[in-house]
This record gives C-alpha cells, structure tokens and sequence, in this order.
C-alpha cells in the first residue's frame, strides 16, 4: 500500500540524465514517468539538489542504463511513503543522501530509502540542506575512525573542499590540532574554522612527506590514493592514515615498523552492506549535524547557486574545479503537494 498526495502528483517529471560517457555536459534532461514508492521507500519532491565531486567522477559506472539519473544529494518534502514507512513522514522535510546505484537526486521527484532519509530542522533551507549529505556525513565517518584527539595533531589532505570545510571545524572540536593542506586561497577560511596551520598544498606528483619529519598522530586525505601514500611519512608509530578518495596501492610500511593503521571511508558501503542500526546511528548524526547548520554553531561552505537548467554546465565546471564554494541547484518549493492519506 502506498500513501501519498495522490491526486496532485503528476504523471511524469523532469530529470537530467546520463546517456553516455563520462562528460557531464552529455547529460540531457527528459521527461520521466513518476513510480510510487516501493515497501520502505518514500518518494520526495526535491527542493535543492547539491553537486559532489562523486557525481562526475561516476558517470557511466557499471551497471547504469542510459536514462539513469545521476546524483547523490538533494533535500526536499516526502510526498509518498510506500509499505512499511510511518504515514507521519509524510509532509516531513528532508535531505538525503542517494545510493549510487539508484537513479539520483537530479530531478523533481526521487525514490528513497526511508532509513536513508534526514530530518530537516524548522529554520534550515532546502539549499544548504542539501549541500550536507556528502560532504558532512563523510567528515563524521572519517573521524570515527580515530581515538579522541587529546592535543594530537592531525593533517587534513586536500582540506580546500567540502569535506574538508566539515572536517577542519569537527575535527577541533574533538581536541585535535589541526594542520590542513590546501591551495593557499583557502586558508584563511579554514583559519577562522579552526586550523591551527595551514600548508600549501597538494604534494607534487613524486614528492612524499618525509619520515624523519613525522609529527601527526593522524591524516586524512581528500586528493586520491597516491597522494594519501605520500603522505603516509608524516604519521608516528601507531599512526592513523585515512582514506576518502580511494584506497593506498600498498601498506606504507613495513610490517610492525611503524604499526601504522589504514582506513576507508565511503557512504556507498552502507548503502550496499548498511545494517538498520547502522544507519540510525548515521542518521542520528546526520540530524544532530544539520541541527546545528540551524543555529549556526556548524559553518556550511559558501553556497553558489543556480537553477535547474543549469546543472549539467556547473557540474562540468565542478569537474574543472574553476571556482571557489558549494555548488548547489535550486528547483523550488515542494508547497503544492499536501500530505493526503490515501491508499
């Protein structure tokens, strides 16, 4: 049984799709027949949708079809809740963050596992809603992976971007003393979120971090597997490397030389391998996170925004990285589609 705004859903709705290769300025926009929702699933009218680095990086992974809609955040009204989802969510506002093997957050309406979905707390706009997902919850997952920072010294990798906007200011909060590495044009932002130093960066193809200069109990990279290598001899014994963009090609070290620990951090392993309690406790982080983007004790990046037309040309420019902030498209206001009951 399927619950929604029935009457007022339309037939069909507007989505940019991905046709072939890896360029985004290939995806087209069409026109797609709306599916209610399945059993846990909630359909959402999306308000924003937010841009990530993984959106381009994926186009035509395996297994997509053409007509598959790409993108992974988005933030909106839940208009349908299929079996097995309360009826209060209806009406509720939401971000999320989309499994790459669904169709995505690049259009009006998307299909959702309800155990994926965010609240959205009264006084937060869809648009910096759904500039979160990403970027915030891999921030958090990747400091779970260390002990409490204590005093200890942390390096963030590639720290100009989202995640690093997250990490800086998080990472603080747990007692470490954070030195990022970023293009200089950031560092006075991430000064004033917390960094205690700031290094240019990345490190040069072929240049690696010297050994005999180790000092940090932890690093986070954001750049790539080769670069977290690189920096693999900045870390003490016992030392924790961190990796978001892809895994080492190789332990750093020899085995019980420094005892160094390796970490992944990916948002897709739980939607491929997630347990329901799993994702309850991202959840809870998630909308503890977003509580506070409301009351501004949590900074987001600067939003760049544009409409829905536009979104193929500023992700390609994503891909170029030719501009400063988070980019985000605006769709408008879910408002027309009240929370009916109906079978």
């Amino acid at each position: 049984m399927t619950r929604c705004a029935h009457e007022l859903l339309p037939e069909s709705f507007k989505a940019w799709t991905w046709q072939r290769g890896s360029d985004p300025r290939a995806l087209a926009i069409k026109d797609l027949p709306l599916a209610r929702p399945e059993p846990g699933e909630v359909l959402v009218c999306n308000e924003a949708i937010g841009l990530n680095p993984v959106d381009w990086k994926v186009l035509g992974m395996p297994g997509w079809r053409a007509d598959h809609v790409p993108g992974v955040d988005g933030a909106g009204v839940v208009v349908g809740v299929g079996e097995g989802v309360a009826a209060t969510w209806l009406g509720q506002p939401v971000a999320y963050h989309q499994s790459l093997q669904r169709n995505g957050s690049y259009a009006q309406f998307v299909n959702i596992p309800a155990r994926a979905l965010l609240r959205r707390p009264s006084g937060l706009d869809a648009l910096t809603a759904a500039s979160f997902p990403c970027p915030g919850l891999t921030a958090w997952m990747a400091l779970e992976k260390l002990p409490a920072g204590k005093g200890r010294r942390l390096l963030l990798g590639g720290a100009g971007g989202a995640v690093g906007h997250y990490l800086v200011q998080l990472a603080q909060e747990r007692g470490f003393a954070v030195t990022t590495m970023s293009h200089p044009r950031h560092h006075s932002r991430l000064r004033a979120l917390g960094a205690c130093e700031c290094l240019p960066g990345p490190l040069a193809e072929g240049q690696s971090w010297p050994e005999r200069e180790a000092g940090f109990a932890a690093v986070i990279d954001t750049i790539g597997a080769e670069h977290a290598a690189r920096l693999a001899g900045a870390l003490l014994a016992n030392g924790h490397l961190v990796c978001i963009q892809g895994r080492v090609p190789q332990w750093p070290c020899a085995a019980f030389g420094r005892a160094l620990s390796l970490h992944e951090v990916a948002l897709g392993a739980l939607h491929q391998f997630g347990t329901d309690a799993a994702w309850a406790e991202l959840g809870a982080a998630g909308e503890a996170l977003l509580a506070r983007l409301a009351d501004g004790t949590l900074k987001p990046e600067a939003l760049i925004v544009d409409d829905f037309d536009s979104l193929a040309q500023r992700l390609s420019d994503l891909r170029a990285r030719n501009f400063s902030g988070k980019p985000v498209i605006h769709i408008g206001s879910a408002s027309n589609f009240k929370s009916e009951r109906q079978s």
